[in-house]
């Protein structure tokens, strides 16, 4: 059994996201759910306070958590807050959630250096929130950009990497 490690990042619709990721070299994995509100098992009708995340599984010898969130910062806007494309409120917020110190370390020394790159109109607003439960979202909502390819989605790599 390998030793895979988990990401939890949010940055608007969860199907764009998950659909840019799967394809990343060392991305194992990927799910979509709710993470970071006040209800248990919350679902799309009914998630308060939870953003839209997505729980990447990764083979840590193939890709880290610094260039996991290089690539974040390039297919979403970061400084916006509580919005990405036409989705409006806190469930598209930009967040990571945060499991240890070095994964603190990590996401504050990537958001200065993407905020000296001045490539967004404004400074980067991403959450930073400890870790809490990731709830996957619902079958239907799982891979949706594969089932329906012509489907909703804001994210897009909108420029090359920062590091």
């Amino acid at each position: 059994m390998e030793n895979y490690k988990k990401a939890y990042i949010a940055g608007g619709c969860f199907w764009g996201m998950e659909d840019l990721f799967r394809v990343r070299p060392g991305i194992i994995d990927t799910e979509v759910g709710y993470i970071g509100g006040t209800n248990e098992k919350p679902n799309y009708r009914n998630h308060p306070g939870h953003a839209e995340g997505i729980e990447l599984t990764y083979h840590p010898s193939k890709t880290n958590f610094r260039e996991i969130l290089d690539y974040f910062y390039t297919i979403h806007d970061p400084s916006t807050v509580d919005r990405q494309g036409n989705d409006k409120g806190s469930s598209y917020r930009s967040a990571i959630f945060i499991q240890n110190e070095e994964e603190r370390k990590v996401a504050e020394e990537i958001i200065q250096i993407v905020n000296k790159s001045k490539r967004w109109n404004g400074i980067v607003v991403t959450t930073l929130e400890p870790y809490t439960k990731f709830w996957p979202a619902e079958p239907e909502h799982q891979d949706y950009l594969v089932r329906n390819p012509n489907g909703y989605t804001c994210h897009f790599e909108r420029f090359g990497t920062f590091l």
